[in-house]
């Protein structure tokens, strides 16, 4: 093939948008906005030195108290490795802090440390400033109506998971938003 060749546009309508916009794109428009929400979520954690979803490890530890690292593992649906780094970078930052179970000396349990509490309302206001910038274009009849099509969305998918399994997030046993 031609230098030429490779760079010229096919003819063909079906090469000028991403396959994913013929077959799926509804799934597109979900993958576009939540690349776009993760990146706006950085730039909110940036400030308090988190990165996302060490925040979701953090809100679990506050509402739970101390939990097994492996149960933490899997509540999150995450790479074990990635979880274990996760947890380094906010035990060297002071926000948890890592034992062995009384119960189980080959297990470790985390928890969040009295001086994350801090942390706790920081975060609660870097959310607020994501959803404020997530939903500043709708109304508040839209926002209701988004909230209620992606919980509905969420569900389907929750099932979807569960039938195949569900190893990725906790068996479905997990918990929804951490997922």
């Amino acid at each position: 093939m031609t230098a030429e060749a490779a760079q010229e546009p096919r003819a063909t309508p079906e090469c000028s948008v991403p396959g994913a916009v013929l077959e799926g794109p509804v799934s597109h428009a979900i993958s576009r906005v939540a690349r776009l929400h993760r990146i706006a979520a950085g730039r909110v954690l940036r400030d308090l030195g988190l990165h996302p979803g060490q925040e979701f490890l953090m809100m679990h530890l506050w509402d739970n108290g101390a939990v097994r690292q492996s149960e933490l593992i899997k509540t999150v649906g995450l790479d074990p490795s990635t979880v274990t780094k996760m947890l380094q970078r906010l035990e060297h930052a002071g926000h948890v802090r890592r034992r062995p179970d009384p119960s189980d000396r080959r297990a470790s349990l985390v928890e969040a440390t009295d001086s994350s509490c801090g942390l706790l309302v920081e975060v609660r206001r870097a959310w607020g400033e994501l959803e404020r910038q997530t939903l500043d274009g709708l109304d508040g009849a839209e926002r209701t109506e988004l909230a209620r099509l992606l919980g509905k969305v969420e569900t389907t998918l929750w099932a979807e998971v569960a039938r195949g399994g569900g190893a990725e997030c906790g068996a479905a046993g997990g918990e929804p938003g951490l997922c």
